[in-house]
């Protein structure tokens, strides 16, 4: 399959972990951005846990986490709609610039394009998605931008929440109705041997998912990246990709059948 195929399909990549803190890789990502918004429309959506982190310490701020989920108070929400709607967003806007890519940086609160409620008192400003707003999405992709999108979201009494960017993405990626939706992770994709490359699983059917979760082949942090998958496929999106994102041009790649990632079918 040669990308070309994907002219006038609909592309959501989520993109986070190593890749985003990896410059090289950084720019291997966008050049395939910018390579596949030549003839597909893409939307972005990005998270950016490390530079959060960053921050916080730099304010003498300890991150903290519970079930792997970020501890979010006050100052702690400031501090992400700060680097995640300001440092990272704008950042990415402007590589993408450079590499010629007609794109418009927007958070989850613009237009009320994420609304959400608290998730969990324990975890303070932690949103669950209610809903997905499109209207702005879908007017600048019907002008040739790419949507880049900060996973930051809002309730009807202007609360701002911090939202899962994996989360994000297959609800966005649902909404759109996207041809396919691109996951981006720090492992090669689902395994039977987490210490085996060589047993990934290129393909799965949802069936088979759920059997892999039951066993408990699929655990750990790969559980919640798989059920993204599964919320996906389940709200229209075609087809599921999770692949490396240590791999430079890891999206073309899984695009044209030569990555080494796993794609989820409702089958």
């Amino acid at each position: 399959m040669n990308i070309e195929e994907y002219d006038n399909k609909l592309i959501v990549v989520k993109y986070g972990g190593n890749a985003m803190t990896s410059e090289e890789l950084k720019a291997a990502v966008l050049d395939d951005i910018a390579e596949l918004s030549q003839g597909a429309y893409v939307v972005l959506v990005h998270g950016g846990g490390p530079d959060i982190n960053a921050m916080l310490k730099k304010i003498g701020k300890e991150p903290e986490f519970i079930d792997g989920l970020r501890v979010t108070d006050e100052e702690t929400i400031e501090v992400a709609l700060m680097v995640l709607a300001g440092k990272v967003n704008k950042s990415l806007v402007n590589m993408l610039g450079a590499r010629g890519v007609r794109s418009v940086g927007l958070c989850g609160i613009d237009g009320g394009l994420i609304q959400a409620k608290l998730q969990d008192e324990r975890l303070g400003y932690v949103g669950e998605i209610t809903e997905i707003n499109t209207d702005l999405i879908d007017d600048l992709l019907a002008k040739y931008y790419v949507p880049v999108i900060s996973t930051l979201g809002c309730d009807e009494k202007g609360n701002t929440y911090n939202i899962n960017a994996d989360t994000a993405a297959a609800y966005i990626a649902g909404a759109l109705n996207a041809d396919y939706l691109l996951m981006l992770t720090d492992v090669p994709g689902v395994m039977k041997d987490i210490n085996d490359p060589a047993s990934l699983i290129p393909e799965l059917k949802l069936s088979e998912a759920a059997e892999l979760k039951d066993k408990g082949i699929i655990n750990g942090g790969m559980i919640p990246k798989v059920d993204c998958c599964i919320t996906a496929l389940s709200k229209g999106v075609k087809k599921v990709s999770i692949t490396d994102g240590r791999v430079p041009h890891c999206i073309i790649n899984q695009l044209t059948g030569e990555g080494a990632g796993t794609e989820f079918t409702k089958g």
